[in-house]
Formats: C-alpha cells, structure tokens, sequence
C-alpha cells in the first residue's frame, strides 16, 4: 500500500499535487499565478486541516521559507542516537531481554484459569497483553482516521448533497457504505477523504 504524501493541494474539488510541502508550496503557487478558480486549499494530510504557505516571491524564497517551517530532524536524531551509545555501554555477560518481573494481583478463579493453558501463566498473560494493545490501536487508528476524513470533508465538501449522511457514516467506520453515500462526489473529493479515513499510512506520512 503506498504511502499517502504529507501534504495535498487543491483547486476546487480538483487534486492538483500531492507530495512534500515543497511540492504543494510550488503548486498552490502556481495556481494563484493562473488565477485559479479555487478556493485553493492546502490539506496537512495527517490531520486533515488546512495549512497556508506564504507564496509570495520567487521559487527559491519560497522553498527557503517552506525548509525554515519545516526543518529537517535527521541530524537530530543522528546525534542522539549517538549520545545514547556513548552513555549506554554494553555490559558483560548475555543480553537483556526486556522481560521485567512484577507482581500480578488475579482472583483464585483467574489463576486456576491460567493454570490450565499452555504454554503456563506468563506467556500467557503476554499474549493478552499484546491481543488488547493491538485492538486499542486499531480503534486508535480508526479515530484518527475518522478524524482526519471529517475535517478534510467540512472544508472542502460541507455544501455537497448529502453531507450529513455521509459523515454518520464516517464515524460508524463504514467503508462500503461510505463509498455509496460519496459516489456522486467529485472524484477527487471522494478519493482523497477514503484514503485518509481507510489508508493506514496516513498515520505514518513523511514530512
């Protein structure tokens, strides 16, 4: 599954680019250059809102305004990753595993439960550790998902038929009966908000 690009730039109900916040500085640029119809709307594809970008000037100031809002964090984390080796030698003897021992308060019912499946009570209670933390972040993902599709929607789809329905549907995380409610949407309209409501990478777009 691609990726969904950081930043989204629209004409209307028309994608224009999608990319960096380089990319989608230059084309709502350019668009103001053409007198675009608009409005022109730039979308932070993480959270679904608006961003603006001052595009007055040159090419060059432009994108020297854009790298100074988003500046780059790999030189960072080059030299922190740098600071945790020096501060953490390796010490002797076998690896730690990250297997930290506390006390587990369970009813008598509970233990005698654990007692009987395989594998003993420890790996046991692991896998329901890592059973509920994968369906907490599901329904995490599922918010966030919902949430970016909403805000994208009230902004660029708020006077289209049936907008209501659709955002009902939305929130009940329905995609086959969201896909109906937006099939006489624009194109773009309905393609751009199923990605950010469905597209688990758009919890993990680049910037």
């Amino acid at each position: 599954m691609s990726r969904l690009p950081p930043f989204s730039c629209f004409d209307g109900h028309r994608l224009i680019a999608s990319g960096t916040p380089e990319v989608a500085a230059l084309a709502l640029k350019q668009l103001r250059a053409d007198n675009a119809a608009g409005p022109l709307l730039v979308f932070d594809n993480s959270s679904g809102h608006t961003r603006d970008f001052d595009t007055r000037g040159s090419d060059a100031q432009v994108l020297a305004r854009v790298a100074e809002a988003f500046p780059t964090a790999v030189d960072a984390g080059l030299e922190a990753a740098s600071e945790d080796a020096a501060v953490a030698p390796r010490g002797r003897g076998r690896p730690k595993l990250g297997v930290v021992a506390r006390e587990v308060t369970l009813l008598p019912r509970h233990w005698a439960w654990l007692a009987e499946q395989p594998g003993g009570a420890s790996v046991v209670l692991r896998r329901l550790v890592e059973a509920a933390s994968r369906a907490g972040a599901d329904r995490e993902q599922q918010r966030r998902g919902s949430e970016r599709a909403y805000h994208f929607l009230q902004t660029i789809g708020g006077n289209l038929p049936g907008f209501e329905d659709a955002i009902r549907l939305l929130f009940a995380h329905g995609r086959a009966g969201l896909e109906a409610a937006l099939r006489s949407w624009p194109d773009d309209v309905r393609d751009h908000a199923l990605r950010l409501a469905f597209d688990p990478a758009a919890d993990a777009t680049d910037r």
